[in-house]
């Protein structure tokens, strides 16, 4: 008698469990979390091609030498002043030819030298807005930006302004150019060529 209570419980205990272990069994395989220990942030990286300009800020990392690794300022003369080597130039060369730059110069006093070269503030990149607009002053220059986008960053003109008679400077090879922008004419479509892509450096004047 005892023995057919114990095969009746075994039996019952078997057919409860099987349900939820067919169930386990019908799951698919959960795979482990990506990895997020970097939080999932990736450094911004500029244009490979960027070309490191006067006022810009610049980190300089050399692998294993903390007391040449500082974060400098690129001067008007276009250089920057690093233990070892004092005045080097860096207007001119992109971050990856600087960092070229620096590490052959470097191997007079280092072996082996690492060295990352980051852009860290672009302030050379800069168009200057002047005259009869509600802000004047200067504004960084993005990509493509042509005179009616960088107009619109100095929040409308004042009642004074001659839109008709706006003019773009701009010095090339030590030389001033004027480029006349007729903002009525441009907005209406007359004269899309007048609405030219701005350069680094560049100054609308709205009288």
């Amino acid at each position: 008698m005892r023995n057919r209570l114990r095969r009746g419980l075994l039996i019952a205990i078997v057919l409860t469990a099987l349900p939820s272990y067919a169930q386990d069994k019908s799951r698919p395989a959960q795979s482990a979390p990506p990895d997020t220990a970097d939080g999932g942030r990736k450094a911004a990286k500029l244009d490979s091609s960027y070309t490191i300009g006067p006022q810009d800020v610049i980190d300089i990392a050399v692998w294993k030498e903390p007391e040449l690794t500082r974060t400098v300022p690129v001067r008007p003369d276009g250089k920057i002043s690093l233990p070892l080597l004092n005045d080097v130039q860096a207007a001119g060369f992109t971050p990856s030819q600087l960092a070229e730059q620096i590490t052959e110069s470097l191997k007079k006093y280092v072996t082996n030298p690492q060295v990352t070269v980051i852009v860290n503030q672009i302030n050379s990149q800069r168009i200057y807005i002047l005259g009869e607009v509600n802000r004047a002053g200067a504004y960084p220059l993005l990509p493509n930006m042509t005179v009616l986008q960088g107009l619109s960053s100095a929040g409308g003109f004042t009642q004074f302004a001659n839109i008709k008679k706006i003019y773009v400077l701009r010095t090339e090879n030590g030389k001033q150019t004027k480029y006349p922008f007729n903002y009525k004419e441009v907005t209406n479509g007359k004269s899309p060529d007048q609405n030219i892509v701005l350069k680094a450096g560049d100054t609308i004047m709205v009288p």
